[in-house]
């Protein structure tokens, strides 16, 4: 697949994600220097780095010490709170460093955490977080989003809008059923327009067809001409809604510019939950209608292996599998919601093409539908040009 001499390295006949043909890649001191067109080749597969914008490093590989198993979102945020105890300044690094040798190790270049912010303080997990965040530059690309409950905004938003600026971070919170919604929404819509921040909202997660935060940050982002700096997480309740009523809301997201990020394992999971009753409902978010609209979709690992979810490996094409099969998505032409939009959205670039860092995925495979029949198909990950060799743990080499 690929030869060396001391100066260059050439992989030979592989296929790139999202174009056409075959092709021979030069790779010169870490970077692309070419990308020629060849007539045939059995190169494999090449993906950009993926981009996992929706994750809790917070939380993070807690499970192993929680007691129970929640069947309510409710109560996956009690059983979490429970833990906390532990959260020690050791705890929590160990607990995130792993994660993010697991991403990088799976080829993850981008990563956005959530940060759990419920009082005016400063958080630890945000503390740790942004030492971590400088650590890893360069390995993997993290942002840190402030996750507040809305109703916290109108005490303590201003200084947690203040210290989420001075950090280079997002701000966000956990909008479902709030009193006085539109204006603690327009509150922290000012706050972001004050500090020049970019939003990402944790909304409407549950089965609640009067959960309709959406519709309020959807409606307020318009208003304020707020394009392109607006997520939206979840919106499990949007799967319940009259047709007509989503399709409106889709269009109008659009036209705002506000853009969707699908959590399809979480939300499988804690969704419809009854113990001993195989869920009907399983909360996944209007996928296909969201892209139809023209909304930007993108798909995400939330939780892993903590109360909200027992399972993952911070493998985001193991998600993309579930979602391909939950979903039925056609798996050739959904792959940007993994790599180029998140990524972008974050703030970064993973394209694949000449005078790019030579950053990208080897899958020994013929094409994405081969990649998602076969979980254990062989798989290299490529940073600056080189290959990383990785153990089954994530401790990259």
């Amino acid at each position: 697949m690929a030869y060396d001499t001391d100066q260059i390295t050439v992989v030979r006949g592989v296929a790139v994600a999202g174009q056409t043909g075959r092709y021979d890649l030069e790779i010169v001191q870490g970077l692309i220097a070419s990308m020629t067109s060849v007539p045939e080749g059995h190169g494999g597969l090449i993906l950009p780095l993926m981009a996992d914008a929706h994750v809790h490093l917070d939380k993070t590989l807690t499970q192993g010490r929680l007691h129970g198993r929640p069947n309510t979102l409710f109560e996956a945020i009690e059983l979490a709170q429970s833990d906390k105890v532990n959260w020690t300044r050791e705890d929590l690094r160990a607990r995130a460093t792993s994660a993010l040798k697991k991403a990088y190790a799976h080829g993850t270049g981008v990563m956005r955490s959530h940060v759990d912010w419920v009082e005016p303080g400063v958080p630890l997990p945000w503390e740790i977080l942004t030492e971590l965040r400088e650590e890893w530059r360069g390995r993997v690309e993290l942002q840190l989003a402030a996750l507040m409950p809305l109703d916290l905004v109108p005490e303590a938003g201003a200084a947690v809008a203040k210290r989420v600026a001075a950090d280079g971070g997002v701000l966000g919170a956990f909008v479902y059923r709030n009193d006085m919604l539109v204006t603690k929404v327009s509150q922290l819509f000012d706050l972001a327009e004050q500090h020049d921040l970019d939003l990402d909202f944790h909304v409407d997660e549950g089965l609640d067809p009067e959960a309709q935060g959406i519709d309020v940050i959807i409606a307020e982002t318009a208003q304020r001409a707020y394009s392109g700096r607006v997520l939206c997480g979840h919106g499990c309740a949007l799967s319940v809604r009259p047709k007509q009523v989503v399709q409106d809301l889709l269009e109008r997201a659009a036209r705002a510019g506000v853009a969707l990020c699908v959590l399809p394992t979480t939300n499988s999971y804690l969704q419809d939950a009854t113990p001993g009753r195989t869920p009907r409902l399983r909360g996944i978010a209007p996928l296909h209608e969201a892209r139809a609209a023209g909304v930007e979709v993108l798909l995400a690992s939330d939780n892993c292996r903590d109360a909200f979810y027992p399972h993952g490996d911070y493998d985001l094409m193991d998600v993309y599998r579930f979602a391909v099969l939950a979903g039925r998505l056609d798996a050739g032409s959904w792959l940007s919601s993994i790599t180029t939009i998140p990524a972008r959205i974050c703030g970064q670039a993973t394209e694949i093409s000449p005078g790019a860092s030579a950053d990208f995925i080897h899958y020994d495979a013929t094409d994405i539908d081969d990649i998602i029949s076969r979980p254990r198909v062989a798989r290299t990950v490529w940073r600056q040009g080189r290959p990383l060799s990785a153990d089954p743990e994530g401790e990259t080499k």
